[in-house]
């Protein structure tokens, strides 16, 4: 009798299921490693935006007004549409373009609803919060930085200091 060269049904299944699961934890990887990117891309873009605000600051005894009013860095969010011009007069003075978040577009994150993905400014001209909202993969602790009190889920902040706006708006 003549053995047959060639491989079972069985080892092929079994081989096709370890290949698929390896390519499940590879995708896992991927994905949070990609998360944690865009969350560090956030911060440095808020920090570099929280620089040019001092800097408009210092320029003209206060910070850019947006009269009360959430304004967002999506053309045709729910808070605003200003075509995502949302810190007026920063640019081209201060920075060259304004960021726009790395996801953008519609949130993922269930309480947003159909909120966009955004960098939110607001301002009296005196004080100012800067949000992103509706779109960081993780969420700092009460009194760690970019700690939002008001929405301590959905978003990050940088504030110009007032802890009563800080908390409030």
């Amino acid at each position: 009798m003549q053995k047959q060269k060639g491989f079972t049904v069985v080892e092929i299944i079994v081989v096709i299921a370890i290949i698929a699961g390896l390519a499940g934890i590879v995708m896992v990887g991927v994905n949070n490693t990609m998360a944690k990117a865009k969350d560090s891309r956030r911060k440095s873009e808020m920090r570099g935006l929280q620089k040019a605000l001092a800097m408009y600051y210092g320029d003209n005894g206060s910070f850019p007004s947006t009269g009360m009013g959430w304004y967002s860095s999506e053309p045709g969010d729910f808070f605003s549409d200003n075509g995502g011009n949302y810190i007026p007069g920063i640019t081209p003075t201060y920075l060259s373009a304004l960021p726009r978040d790395p996801q953008g577009g519609t949130s993922k994150i269930p309480s947003c609803g159909s909120n966009k993905a955004a960098y939110l400014y607001i301002s009296d001209g005196i004080n100012y919060k800067l949000l992103s909202h509706c779109a960081p993969n993780s969420f700092p602790s009460a009194g760690q930085p970019f700690y939002d009190p008001v929405r301590p889920t959905w978003a990050w902040m940088v504030c110009s200091g007032d802890t009563t706006i800080c908390n409030t708006w």
